[in-house]
């Protein structure tokens, strides 16, 4: 675990989901290195307990869950046991999804549905369970998109959709809880490189000019620049910023 430049989450509590790897482990030790407790929230319960000794090495507390954020029962379950190890709730980011590209007319219903439910409906849910802790802390919420919900990205119709879809939720949540005083906030990865990207194939008979075209070539970014991402959107340097839709793209969008 990398040092931090501050510790601005000093006895606060961070709710972090896919933090078995990728993002969302960056962004539990990102929030474990400037103070937080963290509660990992993942599927991948090996990775989870990697992300924890990662934690402890470097003297910061975290407690791994396993959760299936798609889940109703699973999402219950998990986070009612977090705030019963940690008393309260600060933070939550929602980083947990899955990437599937595949030609349109091949795509099957369980693929869509499997996307939609981890990307879109794992995201409300999350929310939906941390919302009232919140309420009584004042805290945030950083859900992620991706570029794929701005841009013209060929093979990604559910991707794309559950993406978009994140944005919808986190300017409605914005503002219905603008007044409440909790904060709610999206970024916009680009390419990052987590083994998400490697589930990335060109259908048969995909163009790889098209691709191209739809997805500028730019070096891929690490996790770490989304996790800071993140602790500026949770932090109280972001006070007066509702309902952004921040870019993390290395200029791809530009």
């Amino acid at each position: 675990m990398s040092e931090a430049p501050h510790r601005r989450f000093e006895g606060h509590v961070a709710w972090v989901t896919g933090a078995a790897g990728g993002i969302g482990r960056a962004t539990a030790l990102r929030f474990a290195a400037e103070g937080a407790s963290v509660a990992c929230f993942d599927v991948n319960q090996s990775g989870l307990a990697e992300t924890q000794g990662q934690i402890e090495a470097a003297q910061g507390v975290s407690a791994p869950f396993v959760c299936d954020v798609s889940n109703p029962d699973s999402v219950k379950e998990a986070t009612s046991a977090a705030r019963e190890r940690f008393g309260k709730l600060d933070h939550l980011a929602n980083v947990a999804g899955v990437l599937r590209s595949e030609s349109t007319l091949e795509l099957s219903f369980e693929d869509w549905s499997k996307v939609i439910g981890i990307n879109l409906t794992g995201t409300f849910l999350m929310c939906q369970a941390a919302l009232p802790h919140l309420l009584e802390t004042k805290g945030t919420i950083v859900n992620t998109s991706s570029t794929a919900a701005l841009g013209s990205h060929p093979w990604m119709a559910a991707y794309a959709a559950s993406k978009g879809g994140v944005l919808s939720l986190t300017k409605s949540l914005s503002i219905e809880f603008i007044k409440r005083g909790v904060r709610i906030n999206a970024i916009i990865p680009g390419a990052i490189a987590t083994s998400m990207h490697s589930q990335f194939r060109l259908p048969e008979g995909g163009e790889v000019e098209l691709l191209k075209g739809a997805i500028p070539h730019i070096p891929y970014g690490t996790p770490e620049c989304v996790a800071g991402t993140i602790a500026f959107l949770s932090s109280k340097d972001a006070g007066f910023i509702h309902g952004a839709e921040l870019l993390v793209d290395g200029g791809a969008m530009s």
